[in-house]
């Protein structure tokens, strides 16, 4: 399932998302906010899901959804373009970062991460730092804050 997608604007990438509901929240943060969404699959659940459904309501537009079928699609398709993973093993901080309008901003899946040979290929990788040594954040809360960090560098928003 893949629908084209232009590379203008920044874009917001999952890889292989596992929770339904986090996915529609993503969705809807993207839709209000005006970022571009990309999903690599395979996703840990399928898009007629209850549980998606009564989170994403109506605010899931597949023009501005871009489905991957695997990571090698996904990078290929960005071989020109640069690629921001957020990940608790950075050691930059998004705070120190300049987003540049084009970006494309991976968020690994939720249970997992993304696996060390996606790591290996992204030269940039930023955290959110966290207090008490905490592990997570939620990927929809991360998303939301990443998201409005590169909008406003970016006098997007």
């Amino acid at each position: 399932m893949t629908q084209n997608s232009t590379n203008q604007g920044l874009k917001i990438a999952l890889f292989e998302p596992d929770i339904p509901q986090n996915t529609a929240a993503i969705i809807r943060t993207c839709s209000c906010l005006g970022a571009k969404l990309e999903i690599i699959e395979p996703c840990g659940f399928l898009i007629s899901d209850k549980r998606f459904k009564r989170v994403v309501m109506d605010y899931m537009n597949e023009k501005e959804i871009k489905f991957y079928q695997s990571s090698d699609d996904f990078f290929k398709s960005k071989k020109n373009q640069r690629i921001i993973l957020m990940t608790t093993k950075a050691s930059v901080s998004y705070i120190e970062f300049k987003f540049d309008k084009n970006d494309t901003i991976l968020f690994g899946r939720e249970s997992a991460g993304v696996p060390d040979q996606i790591h290996k290929l992204i030269k940039y990788r930023l955290k959110i730092p966290m207090k008490n040594n905490k592990r997570s954040l939620n990927i929809s809360s991360s998303v939301a804050i990443i998201l409005a960090e590169s909008l406003k560098q970016t006098k997007l928003i």
